[in-house]
Protein backbone atom coordinates (compact mmCIF):
# COMPACT_ATOMS: atom_id res chain seq x y z
CA UNK A 1 0.00 0.00 0.00
CA UNK A 2 1.61 3.70 -0.76
CA UNK A 3 0.66 4.56 2.92
CA UNK A 4 3.47 4.85 5.44
CA UNK A 5 3.40 4.64 9.18
CA UNK A 6 2.10 7.28 11.11
CA UNK A 7 0.92 9.39 7.95
CA UNK A 8 -1.73 12.35 7.88
CA UNK A 9 -4.35 11.56 5.28
CA UNK A 10 -6.37 14.92 5.03
CA UNK A 11 -9.64 14.82 2.98
CA UNK A 12 -11.48 18.17 1.63
CA UNK A 13 -13.94 19.03 -0.54
CA UNK A 14 -18.20 19.56 -0.30
CA UNK A 15 -20.92 18.03 1.19
CA UNK A 16 -19.92 14.81 -0.14
CA UNK A 17 -16.73 14.90 1.89
CA UNK A 18 -18.04 16.45 4.93
CA UNK A 19 -21.19 14.13 5.69
CA UNK A 20 -21.79 15.74 9.10
CA UNK A 21 -18.27 15.57 10.43
CA UNK A 22 -17.19 17.42 13.40
CA UNK A 23 -16.32 20.99 12.85
CA UNK A 24 -13.59 22.64 13.00
CA UNK A 25 -11.60 19.63 12.96
CA UNK A 26 -12.86 16.57 11.61
CA UNK A 27 -11.11 14.02 13.10
CA UNK A 28 -11.56 11.63 16.55
CA UNK A 29 -14.36 10.21 18.27
CA UNK A 30 -17.84 10.03 17.80
CA UNK A 31 -18.74 9.57 14.46
CA UNK A 32 -16.09 13.31 13.90
CA UNK A 33 -14.91 12.22 10.31
CA UNK A 34 -18.70 12.07 9.37
CA UNK A 35 -20.66 9.21 7.86
CA UNK A 36 -19.31 8.77 4.14
CA UNK A 37 -16.55 7.42 2.29
CA UNK A 38 -13.98 9.35 4.46
CA UNK A 39 -15.55 7.70 7.41
CA UNK A 40 -15.42 4.25 5.24
CA UNK A 41 -11.67 4.29 4.21
CA UNK A 42 -10.68 5.09 8.11
CA UNK A 43 -12.35 1.55 9.06
CA UNK A 44 -10.98 -0.34 6.24
CA UNK A 45 -7.31 1.44 7.32
CA UNK A 46 -7.74 1.02 10.39
CA UNK A 47 -9.20 -2.63 10.34
CA UNK A 48 -6.41 -4.15 7.69
CA UNK A 49 -3.15 -1.75 8.68
CA UNK A 50 -3.68 -0.80 12.34
CA UNK A 51 -0.13 -1.38 12.66
CA UNK A 52 0.80 1.64 10.25
CA UNK A 53 -1.56 4.13 12.42
CA UNK A 54 -3.11 6.08 9.37
CA UNK A 55 -4.19 9.76 10.98
CA UNK A 56 -7.62 10.35 8.62
CA UNK A 57 -8.50 14.01 9.06
CA UNK A 58 -12.12 15.51 7.43
CA UNK A 59 -12.17 18.91 6.24
CA UNK A 60 -14.85 18.36 3.69
CA UNK A 61 -17.70 21.89 3.71
CA UNK A 62 -21.13 21.01 2.72
CA UNK A 63 -21.91 23.74 0.02
CA UNK A 64 -18.30 24.59 -0.63
CA UNK A 65 -17.30 25.49 -4.28
CA UNK A 66 -13.99 25.73 -5.90
CA UNK A 67 -13.84 29.55 -4.69
CA UNK A 68 -14.76 28.48 -0.80
CA UNK A 69 -11.75 25.94 -1.05
CA UNK A 70 -9.55 28.74 -1.82
CA UNK A 71 -10.70 31.35 0.76
CA UNK A 72 -9.56 28.69 3.49
CA UNK A 73 -6.95 26.48 1.87
CA UNK A 74 -4.51 28.06 4.05
CA UNK A 75 -6.03 26.79 7.33
CA UNK A 76 -7.57 23.71 6.48
CA UNK A 77 -4.91 22.59 3.98
CA UNK A 78 -1.48 24.13 4.34
CA UNK A 79 -1.63 24.63 8.22
CA UNK A 80 -2.58 21.25 8.86
CA UNK A 81 0.93 19.95 6.94
CA UNK A 82 -0.32 16.78 6.06
CA UNK A 83 1.33 13.67 4.07
CA UNK A 84 -1.50 12.96 1.43
CA UNK A 85 -4.11 15.44 0.47
CA UNK A 86 -7.33 14.02 -1.15
CA UNK A 87 -9.34 16.77 -3.46
CA UNK A 88 -12.66 16.38 -4.54
CA UNK A 89 -14.78 19.38 -5.87
CA UNK A 90 -16.53 20.60 -8.33
CA UNK A 91 -20.34 19.17 -8.35
CA UNK A 92 -21.45 22.51 -6.86
CA UNK A 93 -19.44 24.49 -9.43
CA UNK A 94 -21.99 22.66 -11.81
CA UNK A 95 -24.61 22.51 -10.00
CA UNK A 96 -25.70 26.26 -9.32
CA UNK A 97 -25.66 26.83 -12.73
CA UNK A 98 -28.51 24.55 -13.18
CA UNK A 99 -30.63 25.28 -9.86
CA UNK A 100 -29.67 28.61 -9.72
CA UNK A 101 -29.53 30.09 -13.43
CA UNK A 102 -30.50 32.94 -12.80
CA UNK A 103 -27.83 33.75 -10.50
CA UNK A 104 -24.88 34.05 -12.13
CA UNK A 105 -22.36 35.11 -8.83
CA UNK A 106 -23.00 31.69 -7.56
CA UNK A 107 -21.56 30.24 -10.84
CA UNK A 108 -18.22 28.77 -11.40
CA UNK A 109 -17.00 28.77 -15.13
CA UNK A 110 -14.66 26.08 -16.28
CA UNK A 111 -12.45 28.59 -16.86
CA UNK A 112 -11.99 29.81 -12.92
CA UNK A 113 -12.75 26.56 -11.91
CA UNK A 114 -8.84 25.15 -13.69
CA UNK A 115 -7.17 28.14 -12.80
CA UNK A 116 -8.21 28.16 -9.12
CA UNK A 117 -7.66 24.52 -8.61
CA UNK A 118 -4.14 24.58 -10.38
CA UNK A 119 -3.11 26.91 -7.98
CA UNK A 120 -4.60 25.08 -4.98
CA UNK A 121 -2.75 21.94 -5.97
CA UNK A 122 0.33 23.81 -6.36
CA UNK A 123 0.03 25.59 -3.06
CA UNK A 124 -0.39 22.64 -1.70
CA UNK A 125 2.39 20.28 -3.05
CA UNK A 126 4.35 22.41 -1.03
CA UNK A 127 3.28 20.74 1.92
CA UNK A 128 1.78 17.14 0.79
CA UNK A 129 4.32 15.20 -0.57
CA UNK A 130 0.97 12.97 -2.46
CA UNK A 131 -1.70 14.35 -3.27
CA UNK A 132 -4.79 12.75 -4.88
CA UNK A 133 -7.60 14.54 -7.50
CA UNK A 134 -11.19 13.18 -7.39
CA UNK A 135 -13.59 14.19 -10.20
CA UNK A 136 -16.74 15.47 -9.36
CA UNK A 137 -19.69 13.15 -10.66
CA UNK A 138 -23.30 13.17 -11.70
CA UNK A 139 -25.08 10.03 -10.62
CA UNK A 140 -26.86 9.87 -14.06
CA UNK A 141 -26.21 6.83 -16.84
CA UNK A 142 -26.84 9.30 -19.86
CA UNK A 143 -24.13 10.93 -20.96
CA UNK A 144 -25.89 13.56 -23.31
CA UNK A 145 -27.97 14.70 -19.97
CA UNK A 146 -27.59 18.38 -19.46
CA UNK A 147 -25.86 18.65 -16.03
CA UNK A 148 -23.84 15.26 -16.39
CA UNK A 149 -21.96 16.25 -19.76
CA UNK A 150 -20.69 19.41 -17.72
CA UNK A 151 -19.42 17.53 -15.20
CA UNK A 152 -17.76 15.16 -17.39
CA UNK A 153 -16.00 18.27 -18.58
CA UNK A 154 -15.08 19.96 -15.18
CA UNK A 155 -13.79 16.11 -14.67
CA UNK A 156 -11.88 16.29 -17.88
CA UNK A 157 -10.34 19.65 -16.07
CA UNK A 158 -9.38 17.50 -12.94
CA UNK A 159 -7.91 14.78 -15.20
CA UNK A 160 -5.96 17.36 -17.47
CA UNK A 161 -4.47 18.51 -13.70
CA UNK A 162 -3.60 15.42 -12.73
CA UNK A 163 -1.18 14.66 -15.13
CA UNK A 164 0.20 18.24 -15.43
CA UNK A 165 1.13 17.77 -11.23
CA UNK A 166 1.91 14.17 -11.27
CA UNK A 167 -0.80 13.50 -8.93
CA UNK A 168 -3.14 10.15 -8.68
CA UNK A 169 -6.25 10.39 -10.60
CA UNK A 170 -9.68 8.77 -9.39
CA UNK A 171 -12.36 9.67 -11.96
CA UNK A 172 -15.37 8.70 -9.38
CA UNK A 173 -17.93 9.70 -12.68
CA UNK A 174 -16.40 6.00 -14.27
CA UNK A 175 -17.16 4.15 -10.92
CA UNK A 176 -20.50 5.36 -10.59
CA UNK A 177 -20.78 4.20 -14.44
CA UNK A 178 -20.07 0.71 -13.64
CA UNK A 179 -22.98 0.93 -10.86
CA UNK A 180 -25.49 2.59 -13.12
CA UNK A 181 -25.62 -1.06 -15.49
CA UNK A 182 -26.96 -2.15 -13.00
CA UNK A 183 -28.72 0.13 -10.73
CA UNK A 184 -31.20 3.07 -11.21
CA UNK A 185 -29.80 6.64 -9.71
CA UNK A 186 -32.20 7.16 -7.43
CA UNK A 187 -31.00 3.74 -5.75
CA UNK A 188 -27.88 5.52 -5.37
CA UNK A 189 -28.76 9.29 -4.85
CA UNK A 190 -32.37 10.56 -4.27
CA UNK A 191 -30.45 14.30 -6.09
CA UNK A 192 -28.17 12.18 -8.06
CA UNK A 193 -25.38 13.78 -6.20
CA UNK A 194 -25.51 13.03 -2.44
CA UNK A 195 -25.25 8.97 -1.75
CA UNK A 196 -26.58 6.21 0.04
CA UNK A 197 -24.03 3.81 1.96
CA UNK A 198 -23.76 1.96 -1.79
CA UNK A 199 -22.66 5.25 -3.50
CA UNK A 200 -20.30 6.16 -0.28
CA UNK A 201 -18.82 2.79 -0.50
CA UNK A 202 -18.12 3.39 -4.50
CA UNK A 203 -16.19 6.28 -3.79
CA UNK A 204 -13.91 4.68 -0.84
CA UNK A 205 -13.50 1.90 -3.25
CA UNK A 206 -12.14 3.62 -5.47
CA UNK A 207 -9.83 5.66 -3.24
CA UNK A 208 -8.05 2.78 -1.53
CA UNK A 209 -7.89 0.78 -5.00
CA UNK A 210 -5.60 3.80 -6.24
CA UNK A 211 -3.63 3.55 -3.13
CA UNK A 212 -3.11 0.01 -3.37
CA UNK A 213 -5.25 -0.72 -0.46
CA UNK A 214 -4.80 -4.98 -0.20
CA UNK A 215 -8.10 -6.44 -0.04
CA UNK A 216 -6.73 -9.68 1.49
CA UNK A 217 -4.76 -8.68 4.27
Amino acid sequence: MKLEKSQKLLFIGDSVTDCDRAKPEGEGLFQALGNGYVSIVNAFLQASYPELGIRVVNKGISGNKVRELKARWQEDVIDQNPDWLAIMIGINDVWRQFDTPFIPDHHVDIDEYQNTLNELVSDAKSVAGNIVLMTPYYIEANPNDQMRAKMDDYGRVVNQLAAKHNTLFIDTQAAFNKLLENLYPAAIAWDRVHPNETGHTVLAKAFLNEIDFDWQK
